[in-house]
């Protein structure tokens, strides 16, 4: 079909909750997938209570953080603590290719939806499961969430400032780093299907994938016996200086400056004008600056204060400084080049509300992302349960009544 988006035809049943599983919905969706996330009344998701609502009425359906993170997913509601439920899901896994789940190991064998059975209802079925630390060792029963992720990982333990101790990161980023990584996975277990005609178990761990952020730091530790710590903006292995971000002029206004050897330290010079601290002998190689990069941070903080951030990051780039201004949140929303690219979109909410969600991440050349908000709890009931699976309308009605569909 001309201009078909990569996984048109491509049917995914999204047991994912929070903010993880959807997002590999929604990388998928976004490739053209159709995606189903089955929930219901009878649990609400956690995010779908994450502040703000639209127009400040509070609601499962009315989170603005839920559909921007949900975009992507459509949504089917069933009650798995009814018979009924899981019947149609199996169903469902019959006519479909792909299936999530982000809970701990066991919980889908407990409610009756592990692999094996799922290869019962479907013989090449990919089922990607994302526990926090995998599916086997030790840890494959730790309780997390995307902000513990970075704790097991080590990466806490390089955040804060210098010679201090650990800041952990503010969200969890871990989060969508791991459902993007992991839509990937599924990509590469798709394609061995249709080479081989053979489905698989995904084991993705989210500790595994996050932990490819604290590489640099691991390898200097087996290769040097440095065990890292808190550096401020530092390079983590004390491979450039300056490297940080510096004051500008304004309210809380910054700029992020790199210099990586020799020749960007000489341009970065040129730029400044040749300010007479530069010539000092411990500025003269890399080895020094990162010797005396207190003193080196400190010049050059006096120096940057006195342009705005935008100003200064555009001469210090005519130079081939790697230099930007430290955007804030409204500098996103506002950026010329994120507008550009689409980078974030206004959308109409099925409820008939405005509001903005991300855009596209992975954009193709031959086609382009259908973008929608994440779904309201149901929303894709009849077309799933009447269209796909063929219930007539009688027997519709009586499952919601029995709140199997709910």
């Amino acid at each position: 079909m001309a201009n078909a988006l990569p996984l048109q035809g491509i049917r995914v049943v999204n047991f994912g909750w929070v903010w993880a599983g959807p997002v590999v919905g929604q990388t998928l969706g976004f490739l053209g997938a159709d995606v189903f996330k089955v929930e219901s009344y009878a649990r609400v998701d956690m995010t779908r209570n994450l502040p703000p609502f639209a127009n400040g009425e509070p609601g499962p359906n009315r989170s603005l953080s839920n559909h921007a993170c949900w975009a992507g997913n459509g949504s089917v509601s069933l009650n798995l603590k009814k018979p009924e439920a899981k019947k149609l899901v199996l169903e469902l896994i019959a006519q479909s290719d792909v299936v999530i789940e982000n809970f701990g190991p066991g919980v889908m064998d407990e409610l009756g939806l592990d692999y094996e059975t799922l290869k019962k209802a479907k013989e090449d079925i990919v089922m990607f499961s994302m526990p926090a630390a995998g599916l086997n060792g030790p840890l494959k029963n730790v309780r997390t969430y995307g902000l513990s992720l970075t704790s097991t990982t080590g990466l806490d333990s390089l955040v804060g400032y210098k010679g201090g101790g650990p800041i952990p990161v503010e969200n969890a980023y871990s989060d969508p780093f791991a459902g993007i990584f992991g839509a990937f996975a599924i990509l590469t277990a798709l394609n061995h299907r249709d080479n081989s005609g053979q489905g698989q178990h995904v084991d993705f761990s989210q500790q595994e994938a996050i932990m490819q952020m604290v590489g640099p730091a691991y390898m200097d530790y087996v290769l040097n016996d440095r065990i890292g710590g808190p550096k401020g903006n530092e390079h983590p292995v004390a491979a450039a200086a300056p490297h940080g971000v510096f004051p500008c002029d304004g309210d809380d206004r910054w700029i992020s400056i790199v210099a990586g050897n020799d020749a960007e330290w000489q341009q970065l010079v040129k730029a400044m004008d040749d300010p007479d601290w530069t010539m000092a002998d411990e500025f003269a190689t890399l080895d020094q600056r990162i010797a005396h990069i207190d003193d080196l941070h400190s010049k050059l903080a006096q120096y940057t204060a006195n342009f705005g951030d935008h100003e200064l990051s555009e001469k210090l780039q005519q130079f081939g400084v790697a230099a930007t201004p430290v955007l804030n949140v409204a500098d996103l929303y506002n950026d010329p080049h994120y507008k550009a690219r689409n980078t974030y979109v206004e959308v109409t909410h099925p409820l008939d509300f405005q509001e903005t969600i991300y855009g596209a991440y992975v954009k193709t050349s031959k086609t382009e992302a259908d973008i929608k908000p994440g779904p309201t709890i149901g929303q894709d009931n009849e077309r799933v349960l009447k269209g796909i699976l063929g219930l007539s309308d009688a027997r519709y009605d009586e499952l919601v009544e029995q709140q199997v569909i709910y």
